[in-house]
Order: structure tokens, then C-alpha cells, then sequence
């Protein structure tokens, strides 16, 4: 009985990995609904997320002092251009409670063209998520549902990726 415990565990494992090898993406087993999803832009509007519904979302959580986010910026800015994902709505989210100057610096000195700079709202989506380091980036279906995370810093340009991604666009 041991053995076929071990067994199914083991090719579960095995089968989660197939479904997907990119490095740091957790898929989640059930789809994760959330209400009041809401974060600041620029100026410091309010975004309701739930306005989004029928785009594949992803957000990302960063921080101008986060070294790994400063290495993924510029794929996730290059992804945010790729014509296969034209239903993709990226939301770079700092959480690194950053001025707006210092985030507007910290895309200038990375070249980001593509994309534009929010804000966690006081309700903090940092900890609706349990979000637990950076840089985090979470993925929504077009129902709003979360379907997996990508827990580190990742090459958003990466094929794999993006076949990956396709699927759900």
C-alpha cells in the first residue's frame, strides 16, 4: 500500500511538471476567486480589476529595491508587445510603498516603454494574496478566476512561456 502511495505521488508530480516545466510557475489545482480586487494607477485612481473581465490578466508585484524584479522588468515589458497576446492586460503593481518618481525612474533606467506604473491601494492586494516575496505575478483567466502564480523572477519571453500562456488568451 506504501509503494502505491509513493507511486501516485510521484507521477503527479511527474504529470504537474509536464504540464508545465517553466521555472517558479505554480498552477493552481482549483481556480481562486477574489472580490474587490481594486489598486491605484499613476495619478492615483482606482482600478477595479473586475472592469478587465474577458482579458487574460497578469499582475505583477515589484518593488524599485528588488533586485529580481529589476531583472524580469524588461521581459515583462517585451511580452506586453506580443502581437499572439493581444487579450493580455499587464498590471505592474509596486508594492515596495515607492514614490511615483522613484517608480517612474526605475522604468526610465530599465528603457520600459510598454508599460504603465500601479499602485497597491490601502486595501493592499500584498496581503489579500499572502503574497510572500518579489517579484510575484498572478494570473487571471477571462472569468476573473486565478489560475496560477509565478512565485520569483521569470524571462517573460521565454517560448515556453508563451505557448504556455497562449492557451488561455
Amino acid at each position: 500500500m506504501r509503494f502505491l502511495i509513493i507511486f501516485i505521488f510521484l507521477l503527479s508530480n511527474s504529470f504537474a511538471n509536464e504540464v508545465s516545466d517553466i521555472k517558479n510557475l505554480v498552477i493552481n489545482k482549483e481556480l481562486k476567486k477574489y472580490d474587490g480586487l481594486t489598486f491605484l494607477d499613476a495619478e492615483n485612481k482606482q482600478i477595479d480589476l473586475s472592469d478587465h473581465k474577458g482579458n487574460l490578466i497578469l499582475l505583477n508585484f515589484w518593488a524599485t529595491w528588488c533586485a529580481p524584479c529589476k531583472e524580469e522588468m524588461p521581459s515583462l515589458d517585451l511580452l506586453a508587445e506580443n502581437p499572439n497576446l493581444d487579450n493580455l492586460k499587464i498590471f505592474p503593481i509596486n508594492i515596495g510603498k515607492d514614490t511615483s518618481q522613484k517608480s517612474l525612474t526605475f522604468f526610465e533606467d530599465l528603457k520600459i516603454k510598454n508599460l504603465e506604473i500601479y499602485f497597491d491601494s490601502p486595501n493592499t492586494l500584498a496581503k489579500k494574496f499572502k503574497l510572500r516575496g518579489l517579484p510575484t505575478t498572478i494570473l487571471f483567466n477571462k472569468d476573473g478566476l486565478e489560475f496560477a502564480r509565478i512565485i520569483g523572477s521569470i524571462d517573460f519571453v521565454d517560448e515556453k512561456f508563451i505557448k504556455w500562456l497562449s492557451n488561455f488568451n
